[in-house]
């Protein structure tokens, strides 16, 4: 968390981002703002709702101070930054970002919710950039529907298309 405290200006927002790391970190079965919430002590998920949705972060800056950790602690010019587009299946429409959809996890349309995660994978180790579903990443081979990328081509992407909610924190 020190590391990118500073990202933080406000010290409740700098206090939960580390709760909230905590969470998950902790391998609670279910990731979530609630579970997180309660892992932390508290009667609801509202103020982790808040650090997501409404409070002040430059999540770009925290998303850099992150890449520059896992290339501190796994240097090794040939680790590969791994982006895995997966498709999670879902019976109901109220979780976020559900719909019907293609996923290659099901071979069809059906109800998923699709996330893409990021992963550098180096002889000494691995670190997620975002933390992916259970299962979802078996090994550090690539599957078909990943693409590896070698560690020095790597550049954080670009600004968010108009309109997306991509990069709102700041």
């Amino acid at each position: 968390m020190g590391r990118i405290a500073s990202q933080f200006v406000q010290v409740e927002p700098r206090r939960r981002a580390g709760l909230f790391l905590l969470g998950l970190l902790a391998g609670l079965p279910r990731v979530n703002c609630w579970t997180i919430a309660e892992h932390a002590g508290e009667a609801s998920p509202d103020g982790m709702q808040h650090l997501l949705a409404r409070a002040v972060w430059d999540a770009d800056a925290v998303r850099d101070d992150l890449r520059t950790y896992v290339v501190d602690h796994l240097g090794d010019p040939g680790a590969v930054l791994v982006v895995d587009e997966t498709g999670e299946l879902k019976k109901g429409v109220h979780t976020v970002g559900v719909q019907r959809q293609y996923t290659g996890t099901a071979g069809r349309i059906e109800n998923a919710q699709v996330g893409v995660y990021l992963v550098c994978a180096a002889t000494g180790g691995h670190g997620r950039f975002d933390p992916p579903p259970c299962g979802v990443l078996r090994g550090l081979r690539p599957q078909a529907h990943q693409r590896v990328v070698p560690l020095d081509d790597f550049q954080p992407p670009g600004p968010p298309a108009p309109g997306s909610r991509a990069g709102r924190r700041t």
